[in-house]
């Protein structure tokens, strides 16, 4: 007979365990002390097997009635229903615990392990990126909710600020990451990172810096020659030109790192681009990383020699900078003599 409402409110309690039968195998389990929990019985492989459908009266007769029903259609459809509620619980665990930054810095951990010394700077690259452009979109979300048409909206936020370049590391990232997580997150099928330079936006045509011809030089040097602007302008290009360093190196360059008897141009490590990655190298101390020297030309120690009578007390650089405390220097520096 089938249960009703009234009946299941009223049940009473006797003290011990006994159930009440409503139909097509749903229960009402009534404790000991007055406790109503709904139960579904069903033969699954020969045997008498039960599940929780939970507690009256969160539960009302009709709620359990409908679970009843979803649990044996699963039953006739060959899926053991209590098998298949264990899955699914498992499936939302794992989508709060894999989130796509979880996994990100998973993948992040695993690469650091596998890249080469002073080439840690890759990793500061995907870090920046990734903080920036992707984990405020994606970071929250579970990995296995993430499809190709998420990673493809983000990218074209991307190419449209231009950021071309970004978006392609991007993709390659992605890529690396999915299949890193098809291996290590269980229940991943699929690489939705897959494919999606196919319809990236194609890069502009590659515009390199402009560069002299060496029948070209002598135009240039005739030009230095003629330049009506500072001096220290003037000597800074040819010293340029005759040593080869990078503006940087010449704009940074301090009275203490010239050695005139040696005619040589001693340039810490820490100004140097080249020895600024070796310095990053975790076997590597700063101490230990040799300056970069730059031998001296007749005509380039004759330019160093000028401007070093020319420094004053309160000057820190070879060339004169705006935070120089001293007047007066370019005006000092303006005459074409040299």
């Amino acid at each position: 007979m089938a249960l009703s409402e009234m009946t299941v409110r009223h049940a009473r309690i006797t003290g011990n365990d006994y159930t009440l039968g409503d139909s097509d195998g749903l229960t009402l389990n009534v404790t000991a002390r007055g406790g109503k929990v709904w139960l579904f019985r069903y033969y699954w492989a020969g045997k008498q097997k039960r599940m929780s459908l939970g507690c009256y009266p969160q539960i009302s007769l009709k709620d359990a009635r409908t679970r009843r029903d979803e649990a044996r259609a699963l039953v006739a459809q060959g899926i053991n229903p209590y098998e298949h509620r264990k899955q699914q619980r498992l499936a939302v665990h794992a989508a709060k615990e894999h989130t796509f930054e979880a996994v990100f810095n998973q993948w992040v951990a695993f690469r650091r392990l596998s890249l080469k010394e002073g080439r840690q700077s890759t990793l500061s690259q995907i870090l920046r990126i990734f903080n920036k452009d992707v984990l405020p979109t994606l970071g929250g979300r579970s990995i296995y909710d993430i499809n190709r048409h998420d990673l493809l909206d983000l990218l074209s936020r991307i190419e449209q600020r231009k950021a071309l370049t970004t978006a392609e590391k991007c993709r390659t990232w992605f890529n690396q990451l999915f299949r890193y997580a098809l291996v290590k997150i269980e229940g991943l099928e699929h690489n939705p990172a897959s494919d999606l330079d196919v319809v990236a936006l194609p890069k502009p045509p590659v515009t390199h810096n402009p560069f002299l011809r060496m029948d070209e030089l002598p135009g240039l040097m005739a030009a230095l020659r003629n330049y009506g602007g500072a001096n220290q302008t003037r000597l800074g290009l040819r010293l340029l030109l005759l040593t080869g360093v990078r503006t940087g190196e010449l704009r940074l360059a301090t009275p203490d790192q010239f050695d005139l008897e040696k005619r040589l141009w001693v340039i810490p490590a820490e100004v140097v681009k080249q020895l600024q990655l070796a310095m990053r190298k975790p076997s590597k101390q700063i101490q230990n990383v040799p300056p970069y020297i730059v031998p001296l030309s007749v005509q380039a120690l004759e330019i160093v020699r000028h401007l070093l009578d020319q420094v004053v007390p309160a000057q820190r650089y070879l060339f004169a900078h705006r935070s120089d405390s001293y007047d007066g220097f370019l005006g000092r520096h303006s005459t074409k003599s040299q």
